[in-house]
């Protein structure tokens, strides 16, 4: 069973006072694809999957994995086994070493955002995610590989994101998206996805790293292993970097379950704590 996982910055507002009937569960149902060993638990080194037209299929439901972080075994305050102890939200900044590379604009921009305990990060208001904060965010995806059209749901905000391979172009001039344009290329075993488009006022990290509508994302995804998922990344923005740079994150297969419903705004009462009004 997976526990509901409870994300953004408002819940963790009242999470000493949930009751037990806000959480919920998906019940288990054990899927006729996944590879199982003797055991009959699921064998996440087994060959990767490949789809009708022989390219590696990312189809599956996914959860970050930091390496080097080590897993509760129990449930944390989140009610949340899986999740890695101490590591709630990632800071994109620790994973580059020196950090990230703002220009004194973005830089700026990120000490008020934070001098303002983050509450303009859209994942406080329950709207969409920018793209990296998905990729490290602690409630998992669910990738669907068709021809001509890769589709992620996310969990958080009950995102839909979707990544076209049918060969056209990136728009030339895009109204802008709260997850930008993205289209989709294969290079080998590595969907390449290009992304641009975007609002002005995208949070990379829950610290407030900016991402403009000047920006472009790079993601190379590749499946490693049947359980194994690894995402490079390269953010180019002139208005909030001074140079391109790259991080890679890893996520991990989620056998055997199924997203939960995520309904940010229903019940909300956390805005007038964040806003005052």
């Amino acid at each position: 069973m997976r526990t509901f996982q409870i994300a953004g910055l408002r819940r963790l507002l009242l999470l000493a006072a949930l009751p037990a009937a806000l959480l919920a569960q998906w019940p288990d149902y054990p899927s006729g694809k996944v590879p199982r060993g003797p055991d009959g638990k699921p064998n996440l080194t087994a060959p990767v999957p490949k789809a009708a037209d022989g390219h590696p299929d990312l189809s599956g439901i996914w959860e970050r994995d930091v390496p080097g972080i080590p897993l509760s075994g129990q449930p944390n305050a989140f009610g949340d086994p899986f999740r890695p102890i101490g590591a709630p939200f990632t800071n994109i900044g620790v994973l580059i070493k020196g950090g990230l590379p703002y220009t004194p604009w973005a830089e700026a921009l990120r000490k008020s955002r934070m001098a303002e305990n983050q509450k303009d990060n859209p994942d406080a208001h329950c709207l969409p995610l920018g793209l990296m904060q998905l990729h490290t965010h602690p409630q998992p995806r669910k990738i669907v590989q068709t021809p001509g059209l890769t589709a992620i749901v996310y969990e958080a905000q009950a995102g839909l994101r979707q990544i076209f391979t049918d060969g056209r172009p990136l728009p030339k001039d895009p109204l802008p998206w709260w997850y930008g344009y993205s289209i989709g290329r294969w290079d080998g075993d590595t969907l390449v996805v290009d992304t641009t488009g975007f609002r002005d006022d995208v949070w990379l990290d829950v610290q407030g790293s900016p991402l403009t509508g000047t920006g472009k994302m790079t993601e190379r995804f590749r499946r490693i292993d049947y359980g194994h998922l690894e995402i490079e990344i390269t953010v180019e923005d002139p208005k909030s970097y001074t140079k391109p740079w790259t991080v890679k994150l890893n996520q991990k297969i989620m056998p055997d379950t199924e997203l939960i419903e995520f309904i940010c705004n229903e019940n909300e009462k956390d805005a007038v704590r964040l806003t005052g009004k």
